[in-house]
């Protein structure tokens, strides 16, 4: 099937004309029949035993249903607009055992029969949770490893393209390619690795300004169920975890429950009207995230945040719509289960409605009491951060999401490194985000960072200045919470967003086949490039061992003439950061951190394995952030 090329223009008239709302009549005409049901199976043992399957085929909702297998009930069956859905409200005993059922089908003489597998649940490990022990490093999969070029593209999918010479089309990284990666990874110290979606995203090419486009981010779903068969399918991602938890690293999925594909399935036939939102014209989010936190908001805009399409390929989800909802958490609850992820990153988080993110984050927590969930809320200020996790501030909507992306901390230390020292400038910003953290139930559960796949990468923003890298990379991995690296960060990957986001997503060197250059080897990488690999393996690794560096105790101290110094401490161990945020180097006098230091009398320092025999004042080099093991 040949499939076209979708516009903008186009799309947003798809939404206009409203021919996404429901196309009942040409399934209708078709053989009645059940041709999916999802979830596409299910286990017995679960915490909640309550499941509602998702049937679909052409006149399927008109259909009465009836099952018969021992500890499983039908409770209710619910028609809704579109006939070729039916939603089965099913309840599971606990003292049900693993095993098929007919789900049957009647109406009048006719019946439908679909065979539905209820499996025991395994032992493997799954939902262990990231915590501040861990180093996450985000991967974006098309980009970064081709592990099997037999999946390169398909003629079945909506995007028949794979070039690596052009930056909007995939490039044919896949599941696989990561899996052969491992070694490299447990090398530079990292714990888990984050994946950006690796669901299937089958939405033809589209023409942004005359720029034929895919969907290689993976943010578009059009399968719930199927991990896109140009990174290796389901099996490959299984696999992929498996082998990673053998090395003891963990893996987090990225979330989207926000918008999907305008391919998706479910869209083309759509269940009701308001299973999207819709507008009498196309309407864009506003990408204004205050109207979701100011008292004094206009009901308008909070509409159009939170109820506009991202884009106009990408339709935004009715979460309100109780099928929706229930659609989504399943999904979510089969995804843990079944592959055995440890943590969630949420896409878009603050697009998604209240209630249904309370409600997907209580289920998934109920279940997998250590999963960690994190989600993507990029706001400018710590109130505003804090209204989307746990929070000490009494919010109207309370969010029971444990952790977030640290997109405050992100800015802080980013003009932390490109502006000089001042009253409000520099490293002063650092220690004014993190003298907030009292805003938050638990400051360590947030993730930090210095770039990701949507922003300009870090060694550029910094002017390639290697000083004020290590400067960065430090910061990451010394203060409060979770770090995380983007790929590339620790071999110097450089270049802005401009004049799109491809510039800050290439290919990694030496994944592919034919690179002339094989980053993942010392011996394949530049003296500069390997200095920083070393540096982030060397603080990586320490801090992997040492309790007291990435979950003790944070104190920090005010900043003064660019000297920025915090403690990092338990029963155990202390480690002092000293930062020298100056072009000069300083001498800097240590008896005002004499709290802290009361009872050490000298240190090693942990980056040049040097040691400091008296701590009464030290030599700070320009444009240095020293780490230091502090001994009596």
């Amino acid at each position: 099937m040949k499939y076209p090329v979708v516009s903008p223009v186009f799309a947003k008239g798809l939404a206009f004309l409203g021919i996404l709302l429901l196309s009942f009549t040409s399934q209708a005409q078709k053989k009645a029949g059940i041709t999916r049901i999802d979830p596409t199976f299910w286990w017995v043992g679960m915490k909640n035993q309550n499941l509602q399957l998702l049937v679909y085929g052409p006149n399927a909702g008109t259909y009465t249903y009836t099952i018969e297998y021992p500890g499983v009930q039908l409770l209710k069956t619910h028609q809704v607009e579109n006939p070729n859905y039916a939603f089965l409200d099913l309840s599971i005993a606990a003292s049900t055992k693993p095993g098929s059922f007919t789900i049957t089908g009647r109406k009048g003489k006719d019946k439908l029969t679909r065979q539905y597998e209820l499996k025991a649940r395994t032992q493997e490990p799954k939902a262990q949770g990231v915590t501040s022990a861990d180093f996450i490093y985000l991967v974006l999969p098309d980009r970064f490893a081709n592990g099997d070029p037999k999946n390169d593209k398909f003629k079945d999918m909506a995007d028949t393209q794979a070039d690596r010479k052009n930056p909007f089309l995939r490039h044919g990284g896949d599941i696989k390619g990561i899996q052969n990666h491992l070694n490299y990874f447990e090398e530079l110290g990292v714990t888990a690795l984050w994946l950006n979606p690796i669901i299937e995203n089958n939405q033809p090419l589209t023409d942004e300004g005359g720029q034929m486009r895919s969907a290689y981010h993976g943010y578009a779903f059009t399968d719930h169920y199927q991990v896109d068969k140009r990174l290796g399918g389901n099996e490959a991602y299984k696999k992929l975890i498996q082998a990673a938890h053998a090395k003891g690293m963990k893996i987090v999925q990225d979330a989207v429950y926000n918008h999907v594909g305008i391919n998706h399935w479910f869209i083309k036939d759509m269940p009701s009207k308001d299973w999207v939102h819709q507008f009498a014209t196309y309407t864009n989010t506003s990408h204004k995230f205050q109207p979701i936190i100011d008292p004094h908001a206009a009901q308008a805009d909070w509409t159009v945040m939170m109820n506009g399409w991202f884009t106009p390929f990408m339709p935004d989800l009715n979460q309100n719509n109780p099928f929706v909802a229930n659609y989504l958490i399943q999904h979510a609850l089969w995804t843990v289960e079944h592959f055995g992820v440890d943590a969630w990153r949420i896409d878009t988080y603050m697009y998604n409605d209240d209630p249904f993110m309370n409600r997907c984050n209580q289920a998934l927590l109920d279940e997998y009491p250590n999963l960690h969930i994190f989600g993507e809320a990029w706001v400018n200020n710590v109130v505003a951060q804090s209204r989307f996790t746990r929070s000490n501030i009494n919010f109207p909507n309370q969010s029971n999401q444990p952790g977030t992306l640290d997109f405050v901390l992100f800015n802080a230390m980013n003009d932390a490194l490109n502006q000089s020292f001042g009253w409000d400038e520099g490293v002063s910003k650092v220690h004014q985000v993190l003298a907030l953290d009292a805003v938050y139930q638990d400051p360590m559960k947030l993730v930090t960072f210095l770039d990701n796949h949507d922003m300009n990468r870090y060694f550029s923003v910094i002017g390639e200045d290697l000083n004020k890298y290590k400067m960065g990379l430090t910061w990451l991995l010394t203060t409060r919470g979770i770090p995380s690296l983007y790929y590339g960060t620790e071999i110097l990957m450089k270049n802005f967003k401009d004049p799109s986001d491809a510039e800050v997503r290439r290919d990694f060197p030496g994944g592919f086949a034919g690179d002339k250059e094989n980053k993942f080897t010392s011996a394949g990488r530049n003296e500069r490039e390997n200095e920083a690999f070393n540096f982030v393996k060397k603080l990586a690794t320490y801090r992997k061992n040492i309790p007291a560096l990435h979950s003790g105790k944070l104190m920090q101290f005010v900043p003064q003439d660019g000297l920025y110094v915090y403690f990092r401490y338990d029963e155990s161990k202390t480690i002092m950061v000293a930062t020298n945020s100056t072009d000069k180097e300083a001498t800097m006098k240590t008896d005002r951190f004499a709290e802290r230091l009361n009872g050490f009398t000298k240190a090693k320092n942990v980056l040049s394995d040097e040691n400091l025999p008296n701590l009464i004042d030290m030599k700070i080099p320009a444009k240095t952030a020293l780490v230091l093991e502090l001994q009596k």
